[in-house]
């Protein structure tokens, strides 16, 4: 069996190929990937079940789920729960499915779990910015206009009533960085519903895995270095994991020599300065895609911190400087690239 690689947002996926396609044993098990544009961007699934059949409804399966959640909780379709909810904002409270008040309130809890780090009001200071159109530098008053829309206490949850509102006019939730990792580990459980055995579910750069590939070998990945295009900074093997990155070189600018991205800090409104990029291992995908932001504004030291307290929950960071921080969890699992420059 041999891979070649597909580059994702900051995780390398190691896709595998079979090495022989004329003949195969009944009771070896049958990888297939597949790959659709879903959630604004490319979706692949790998699909690993006892027969091909099996295989790609599993696959199909995990697809349909990425789909009904988009339908929910993607602010890019107009008829969606989170756009109604944002174009409710200083009007009314809107009922949301379960599902979409789950990620809501798992979101806040990131916050309060990040100290701030992690906010999905941040939006209309982000679009202040608009780094990769506008590439103009907001001044003080723009931020100041928009910050109060960007307080988290203004984001009422009603669970037992099943409803969602935004207090204030202008203010509007984006779940972008907590929403695919929520989205893969229920597309995992499709998965599994549907007969699969074990598989990868890559929305971008947040990836979850379960099982293990045929033959007992765990999933290959790689961790994109922050200032080298398509080159990888270290591997790891996964394993009933999610793997979600977040870095400063996806979307960005540069002005007199200073680079401006799209992680703002959430409460200077200013892009985050302490990491170039902080990649995530945990055992869901939720919690490692709304860490990953989280930490990267967090910076370095209580970053670490903060991961160490967490069961189950690692981190590779490289810092400000370009020097890497792994933490205990990842200790030894963690296998640099040698090659780099």
């Amino acid at each position: 069996m041999r891979y070649h690689l597909l580059v994702m947002t900051g995780v390398i996926l190691l896709l595998f190929t079979s090495g022989c396609t004329t003949t195969r044993p009944d009771s070896v098990p049958v990888v297939v990937k597949r790959t659709q544009m879903q959630m604004g961007t490319l979706v692949t699934i790998t699909s690993v079940a006892s027969d091909r059949q099996r295989a790609q409804d599993a696959a199909t399966a995990g697809f349909q789920e990425v789909r009904r959640l988009e339908d929910l909780i993607s602010t890019w379709i107009v008829t969606s729960e989170l756009s109604r909810v944002n174009a409710a904002a200083g009007k009314e409270a809107t009922a949301v499915s379960v599902d979409t008040m789950t990620v809501l309130e798992s979101s806040l809890e990131m916050a309060r779990l990040t100290e701030g780090g992690f906010n999905i009001l941040v939006g209309p200071a982000v679009e202040a910015w608009n780094v990769v159109d506008g590439q103009q530098i907001p001044s003080d008053a723009v931020l100041q206009a928009v910050r109060p829309l960007t307080d988290l206490r203004s984001l009422h949850l009603n669970a037992p009533a099943g409803t969602a509102y935004l207090a204030k006019a202008g203010m509007r939730v984006d779940v972008g960085g907590i929403g695919k990792g929520f989205a893969a580990d229920r597309a995992v459980a499709a998965m599994q519903k549907a007969g699969a055995t074990a598989g990868v579910v890559a929305l971008a750069g947040d990836i979850r895995t379960f099982g293990r590939l045929p033959g007992g070998m765990k999933f290959p990945f790689g961790i994109r270095h922050p200032r080298q295009e398509e080159a990888v900074l270290a591997f790891i093997d996964l394993q009933d994991e999610a793997i979600s990155t977040a870095g400063d070189y996806e979307r960005y600018f540069e002005r007199d020599g200073v680079r401006y991205h799209h992680i703002l800090d959430p409460l200077s409104l200013l892009p985050a300065r302490d990491c170039q990029s902080v990649t995530v291992v945990a055992r869901d995908g939720l919690t490692a895609d709304g860490l990953d932001t989280g930490i990267f504004v967090m910076g370095r030291e209580r970053g670490l911190a903060l991961i160490e307290r967490l069961p189950g929950v690692g981190a590779v960071i490289v810092d400000r400087d370009g020097k890497i921080w792994v933490s205990s969890y990842l200790k030894g699992r963690v296998r640099m690239n040698n090659g780099i420059e």
